[in-house]
């Protein structure tokens, strides 16, 4: 079984790649909320650690490179927030999905994403497709290869 926390940072990282490429681009507001779900705060008002973790995912994606933002609001937002040039190039970079997608993936669900199953689509899609349809292992393995290019 595979260390949750970790789990968690690509299906966030996922997440907020996107939302700001959809956005792009536009400065947004991102909420941790939107990202992780409803937050359960503890008995002093702090956010749980699912909370944290993901505010600290936002954090980590700005310190290298992925995102820019103006100001933090708590830890419960950033705010002004937009790819940079590396954020945006990764996801807009055409991707051989042959190589990416489960054996198991049934063609017609590929094309409902993607126009051919045969011919490059964006990263953005394939992650899309991922975060949608595929296991955590699976998708976990391409956000370890995206965050290495």
């Amino acid at each position: 079984m595979g260390d949750l926390h970790i789990d968690d940072f690509y299906r966030d990282s996922a997440r907020i790649l996107l939302q700001l490429y959809r956005h792009f681009p536009r400065r947004e507001l991102i909420y941790t909320e939107d990202i992780a779900g409803p937050d359960t705060p503890d008995d002093f008002g702090l956010p749980s650690d699912r909370h944290q973790a993901c505010f600290a995912t936002m954090l980590w994606l700005a310190e290298n490179d992925y995102l820019s933002y103006d100001s933090t609001i708590a830890q419960e937002a950033l705010d002004q927030a937009v790819l940079n040039q590396r954020g945006f190039n990764l996801l807009a970079s055409l991707e051989n999905q042959s190589e990416y997608l489960a054996e198991e993936a049934s063609q017609e669900e590929t094309n409902q994403e993607a126009n051919s199953p045969t011919e490059p689509i964006t990263r953005s899609q394939l992650l899309r497709y991922k975060l949608k349809r595929e296991s955590s292992t699976r998708l976990n393995h391409y956000m370890r290869h995206l965050l290495t290019l």
